[in-house]
């Protein structure tokens, strides 16, 4: 996607014939693609059935390890965005025969992923070599669904409203949290040592504190609220609705200016409590929290055209 923004600031040519070492851009762009549809070493995969690409544990932004509180091994919606965006940017600009795939994957996405409640479901639970029409779905409300918006992953209008209107109930002031307060039918439980460490139904803790092994790191996507994917919310908002949703977009960026205004001066905290007061916790400044926060107020402000 950083191709992508630099192919639009700077022109194709000069971008995709820069050199990488001894291969142009262009070259790695579809060696990346070559690589997750035959397979990676660490092992990373396509189903050929759907397009879409299986994800073995813990290699998500959300990698919380040790204890494993959030592996989201399978399928994780975020990838499948990101792989379907690539495929249709490479497609674009270098082959339109990967358009096809592109088309393949975008559909399997809209068939597997709709929860019963109408939005996207957070992860395909599978094992290595388990195709994403058997893998089950894992209803945590989570913002990653955001990024099949705002990557222009092709939804039904109806599906990314239902995906943009569940999430508004995980916002908070200048920050969205990783997963809602509310009960899941897919176990997801978190073990250290043998030890149950929260409600396998009931995943959501809204507090940051205590030890690290066995109470922060069980929070720290399960409810802790994140700055950097807050602005994919506000970004996926003017996407759908356009000019009648920009000043309610630059009113909820607004919502950041204290953070901005504590801790690090100019920068918003890692995360913060999910529970209100929503208490700055992690690290003072991340270069994600403050460039996303930037790239999505820059964004709205020039007023982003509405989804076809």
């Amino acid at each position: 996607m950083a191709a992508g923004d630099l192919m639009e600031a700077l022109g194709d040519r000069e971008v995709l014939e820069a050199a990488c070492g001894p291969r142009t851009l262009r070259e790695v762009l579809v060696s990346i693609l070559v690589h997750y549809r035959d397979g990676t070493p660490n092992g990373i995969r396509m189903d050929p059935a759907s397009g879409l690409i299986y994800s073995p544990p813990h290699f998500t932004w959300m990698d919380t390890n040790y204890p494993a509180a959030t592996p989201r091994e399978g399928y994780p919606v975020e990838i499948q965005a990101l792989w379907i965006a690539s495929l249709r940017l490479v497609a674009r600009k270098i082959d339109a025969e990967w358009n096809a795939l592109a088309e393949r994957a975008a559909l399997a996405l809209a068939r597997l992923y709709v929860v019963k409640e109408g939005w996207l479901a957070d992860c395909l639970r599978a094992k290595a070599g388990e195709p994403a029409e058997r893998a089950p779905q894992e209803d945590t409300l989570r913002p990653n669904q955001l990024l099949a918006v705002t990557l222009g992953v092709p939804l039904a209008p109806e599906l990314a409203r239902a995906a943009v209107g569940a999430c508004e109930r995980l916002l908070v002031p200048g920050a969205i949290r990783s997963l809602a307060d509310r009960p899941v039918l897919a176990e997801c439980g978190v073990w250290r040592d043998g030890t149950l460490l929260n409600d396998p139904h009931r995943p959501y803790q809204g507090r940051y504190l205590g030890d690290e092994d066995t109470r922060r790191k069980p929070a720290y996507h399960n409810g802790t609220a994140w700055s950097w994917t807050f602005p994919l919310y506000v970004e996926a908002l003017v996407l759908l609705y356009g000019e009648s949703a920009r000043a309610t977009g630059l009113s909820l960026l607004g919502s950041a200016v204290e953070r901005l205004n504590g801790g690090c001066l100019g920068h918003p905290p890692e995360i913060c409590d999910g529970d209100a007061p929503h208490t700055a916790r992690g690290c003072c400044a991340q270069a994600w929290g403050v460039s996303e926060l930037l790239r999505v107020w820059l964004r709205v402000a020039r007023a982003v055209p509405s989804l076809p």
